[in-house]
C-alpha cells in the first residue's frame, strides 16, 4: 500500500499548519488541523506533528510507511538553501521519526495545492477553478481548468501584490483586529449593508482584467524569497491602510471593538473593503466560467472563506470545507495522487474520533467527577432545547476547517434575538457578530434562499425568509442574511435527531449552530476538551458521545 502524507507546515506554512493522509487510490483516511491537537489556536509556527501523529494512528502505520510527504509550498524557492536535505527539511516541517527512511518529498505550488483541494473534493467531472487568497509564491488570484482524468491547466494568474487578501488584511487590521480574524471584519461590513451606505470602489473592473486602487509593486516573479515577499507584504498592507484612513477621515477606529458598530468610520471601512472583494471576485468567478467553459465554478484559498461574497455568486459553485491555508495539505497529497473515485461532495468528518487520539490529555475517559450524567435521551435533549436552555454537542470524527457543522457544535433554539445575546455571552464574544442557522434540506428551502452546495460546509450568506426572520431571529444578522448549514441524513446523529424532534413537538426544526470553544481557544477535539470546555463555559447540557451531562443545581439539572 501506498501511503501519501500531505501537509501544510512550517517555515512556508507557518499559520495553520495540518496533515492529511490518503492511501494509493487517493482516499482520505485521516485530516486534522494542528490547532484540535496542540490547543493553540491557528498553530502559528508550529509543525503539524500532533496531526501527523493522529494520521498515523488512524490508519495503524508508523512514520516509516509514508511513502511521499507533499508540502503545499514551493519551500525551495522560498526558503533557498535552508536546508541541505530533504531528511532535515523533514525533521524541520513535521517532526515525525521516519526511521531511517526519507519519505519523498513532493513541494507543490500554493494556488495548485488549493485547486486541487477544491476540484477533487466537489461532485463535478469538470470545473473552473478560482484561487484568491493573500499569496502563493508568486500570485494572489489564479484561474485553473481541472478534469478527472486530465492534467489540471492553469489558465490566468494575477501578481502577488495584485492581492485582495492584502486589501483585506489591512482593513482588518485597521479595525484592530489580527488579519487571521477577518470574519470580524466580514461581520462589521454588513452593518453597512444594512444601513444603505455608498461606499467608494476600490477596484476598475475591465473586460478580462481588474486594477486595484492601490497599484501593485514590481516583483521578483518565480524567485521571490520569503523575505522579500514578507517586505512587500507589509509595504502594501501599510499603502492600503493609508487608503483607508483618507476614506474614514481617521488613523484607527474611535470605539473598542465591542461598539465598532456605533462607529460609523468603522462599519465605513469594513463595507468598503468588503465591496472591494465581492466586486473582484464576482467579476473573477465569471472570468473563470468563461475561461474554462463550463459553468462548474470550484473556489479555494483564505479569500473563498468570505462567506458573504459567495453568497452573492450564481451556482453551480462548489467551496471545500477546508478553502483556507489548512486546506492544501489535502491539495498537495491529491496534486501526487488524485482520488480515483469521487461518488459527490467531500464529507467534512476526517478528524479526530471523540475518544479518539489525545495527546494533550492522554489515554483514559475525562474527569466528568461532578457532571450529572445520563444515558442520552433525544426526546429530553428536545425538551432542553425547547425550554431555552444552550448546551453543546460533541460526537463522532470531528470536522475539518473552521466551521463546526455540528460535530463540535453549541446549539440552541433561536426563537428570540435573546438567545443570540447569550450565545454571544457564553462565547466572551461580541454581541454584534452573528451566528448561522441549520436545519433539514426540506425546512431550509423554507427559511432562506437555496444553496447548493455552500449550505452543506457553511461557506454561503443567504437572504432568509419572512418566515426564517419570524421563527429563527437568533441566526439572521442585521442584513438579513444568515450562513445556513442543511443537515442530511446522520452526518450529525444528535444534532440530526434534536431537529427531527422538534418537528415531531411541533416547533420548528432550526437550531442556532456555532463552533464549541471559547474565546481565544480551538474547536474541541476531545471528550477531555468537550468536558473542560464545558465546566469553563456557561452551558447548560453537554452531549458526548452517546451520554448527556449537565451541572447540579441550575435550571435543566437536578439537585
Amino acid at each position: 500500500m501506498t501511503w501519501i502524507l500531505g501537509v501544510n507546515a512550517p517555515p512556508a506554512g507557518w499559520h495553520d499548519s495540518a496533515a492529511c493522509l490518503i492511501d494509493g487510490n487517493g482516499e482520505i483516511v485521516a485530516f486534522s488541523e494542528e490547532e484540535r491537537c496542540n490547543r493553540r489556536r491557528h498553530s502559528l509556527y508550529r509543525k503539524p506533528l500532533g496531526a501527523a501523529r493522529f494520521c498515523l494512528e488512524q490508519a495503524g502505520i508508523t512514520a516509516a510507511d509514508i511513502d511521499v510527504v507533499a508540502l503545499g509550498w514551493d519551500s525551495e524557492q522560498l526558503y533557498p538553501r535552508r536546508f541541505a536535505s530533504d531528511a532535515e527539511f523533514l525533521a524541520y516541517a513535521v517532526g515525525l521519526d521516519f526511521g531511517g527512511h526519507t519519505p519523498e518529498v513532493v513541494r507543490v505550488p500554493h494556488h495548485q495545492a488549493h485547486a486541487a483541494s477544491s476540484f477533487y473534493a466537489s461532485p463535478f467531472p469538470k470545473a473552473g477553478v478560482l484561487v484568491v487568497d493573500g499569496h502563493g509564491e508568486n500570485e494572489s488570484s489564479t484561474i485553473w481548468t481541472y478534469e478527472d482524468g486530465a492534467e489540471p491547466r492553469l489558465e490566468r494568474t494575477w501578481q502577488r501584490t495584485a492581492s485582495l487578501g492584502y486589501a483585506y488584511d489591512a482593513a482588518s487590521t485597521w479595525l484592530g483586529f489580527s488579519f487571521l480574524n477577518a470574519g470580524k471584519t466580514m461581520g462589521l461590513a454588513a452593518y453597512g449593508r444594512a444601513a444603505g451606505l455608498d461606499v467608494e470602489s476600490l477596484v476598475d473592473i475591465g473586460a478580462d482584467d481588474f486594477r486595484l486602487a492601490v497599484e501593485p509593486l514590481t516583483e521578483s516573479t518565480g524567485h521571490a524569497t520569503a523575505d522579500e515577499i514578507k517586505e512587500q507584504y507589509d509595504a502594501m498592507v501599510a499603502r492600503w491602510r493609508e487608503r483607508y484612513t483618507r476614506i474614514a477621515g481617521a488613523e484607527a477606529p474611535g470605539a473598542p471593538e465591542e461598539s465598532l458598530t456605533q462607529d460609523p468610520r468603522a462599519v465605513l471601512v469594513a463595507y468598503t473593503a468588503q465591496r472591494l472583494i465581492e466586486e473582484t471576485v464576482g467579476h473573477l468567478a465569471a472570468l473563470t466560467r468563461k475561461t474554462s467553459g463550463v459553468e462548474q465554478l470550484c473556489m479555494s484559498g483564505g479569500v473563498a472563506l468570505n462567506c458573504s461574497t459567495n453568497g452573492t455568486l450564481p451556482g453551480p459553485l462548489y467551496v471545500p470545507p477546508v478553502p483556507h491555508d489548512a486546506g492544501v495539505a489535502l491539495g498537495a497529497a491529491w496534486t501526487v495522487r488524485p482520488p480515483k473515485r469521487r461518488t459527490g461532495a467531500l464529507s467534512p468528518y476526517l478528524g479526530t474520533g471523540i475518544h479518539g487520539y489525545d495527546p494533550t490529555n492522554g489515554p483514559g475517559a475525562p474527569d466528568t467527577s461532578g457532571l450529572l450524567r445520563s444515558d442520552l435521551d433525544i426526546d429530553e435533549l428536545t425538551a432542553l432545547l425547547i425550554d431555552g436552555h444552550v448546551g453543546a454537542v460533541a460526537q463522532g470524527r470531528a470536522e475539518v476547517g473552521p466551521r463546526a457543522l455540528c460535530r463540535r457544535s453549541i446549539i440552541a433554539v433561536p426563537d428570540t434575538t435573546a438567545v443570540h445575546a447569550r450565545v454571544n455571552s457564553i462565547k466572551n464574544r461580541e454581541q454584534w457578530r452573528p451566528f448561522a442557522g441549520v436545519t433539514r434540506p426540506d425546512y431550509g428551502a423554507l427559511l432562506w434562499e437555496q444553496q447548493e452546495h455552500l449550505s452543506r460546509y457553511m461557506l454561503g450568506a443567504a437572504r432568509a425568509t419572512e418566515l426564517g426572520r419570524s421563527v429563527a431571529p437568533g441566526v439572521v444578522h442585521v442584513d438579513g442574511t444568515t450562513r445556513p448549514q442543511v443537515l442530511h441524513g446522520d452526518e450529525a446523529p444528535a444534532v440530526g435527531a434534536a431537529l427531527d424532534g422538534l418537528r415531531r413537538a411541533g416547533v420548528p426544526p432550526v437550531l442556532l449552530n456555532t463552533s464549541f470553544n471559547d474565546k481565544g481557544e480551538p474547536v474541541v477535539n476531545t471528550a477531555a476538551d468537550a468536558v473542560h470546555a464545558f465546566r469553563s463555559m456557561d452551558l447548560d447540557f453537554l452531549v458526548i458521545g452517546d451520554e448527556l451531562y449537565r451541572k447540579p443545581n441550575r435550571a435543566g439539572g437536578t439537585d
